[in-house]
C-alpha cells in the first residue's frame, strides 16, 4: 500500500519555525556554495525570523509538507528603500520541494501581500548561482537593476531586481 503524500500547506511564520527554517536556509546556502559573510547565512536574524516579521507591513510565508518546513518567502520594509517599495526576502525551497511549484506559490503569496499592504514596487537581492530563482523572478516581471537599493546589509549579493506592481 503506497503512502499518499500530504498536501503542501502555506501559512504565516510562527516562533516554533525559527530553528527548522534557519537550518533549511543554511543548508541551501551550502548547497549552492554561497555560504559567506554578507548574506543571510551569517545574518543573526536568520535564527529568529518570527521576531523579524512582527515588523509592521511585513509578512513571511512558510510552506510545509508532512509536518516539515520545505520553504519560505516574505516581504520586508528594508531600511533605505524608496517610499512604496518593499523587499522580497528569503525565498528558499528545500531540494525536496523543487519542481513542485512551491517557490512560485510562495513568491506569489508575497507579491499579493505587498499589494495588500499598498506597496507599488518590490525589490530583491540574489546571486547568479540561483539560476532557477532568477528565471522565476524574470517570468514574474522583475527587471534587473545596476546597483542595490536600501540597506539590507547583505553586501555579498550581486543580483538586484525590481518589480513594478
Amino acid at each position: 500500500m503506497r503512502k499518499k503524500a500530504m498536501a503542501i500547506t502555506y501559512r504565516n511564520i510562527e516562533e516554533k519555525d525559527n530553528q527548522e527554517l534557519a537550518a533549511v536556509i543554511r543548508t541551501i546556502f551550502r548547497e549552492f556554495k554561497i555560504d559567506q559573510p554578507g548574506t543571510v547565512y551569517t545574518d543573526p536574524t536568520t535564527d529568529h525570523l518570527s521576531e523579524v516579521f512582527k515588523t509592521e507591513q511585513s509578512i513571511y510565508w512558510v510552506a510545509e509538507e508532512d509536518g516539515k518546513i520545505i520553504g519560505g518567502c516574505g516581504i520586508y520594509p528594508t531600511d533605505g528603500l524608496p517610499d512604496g517599495c518593499v523587499e522580497l526576502v528569503k525565498l528558499y525551497t528545500s531540494a525536496a520541494a523543487r519542481g513542485k511549484g512551491v517557490g512560485k506559490t510562495l513568491m506569489q503569496k508575497s507579491i499579493e501581500s505587498a499589494q495588500h499592504f499598498g506597496y507599488n514596487e518590490i525589490y530583491l537581492e540574489s546571486f547568479p548561482e540561483l539560476t532557477t530563482a532568477i528565471s522565476m523572478y524574470e517570468k514574474a516581471g522583475f527587471k534587473y537593476l545596476s546597483a542595490p537599493l536600501g540597506n539590507s546589509g547583505h553586501f555579498a549579493c550581486n543580483v538586484w531586481m525590481l518589480l513594478l506592481l
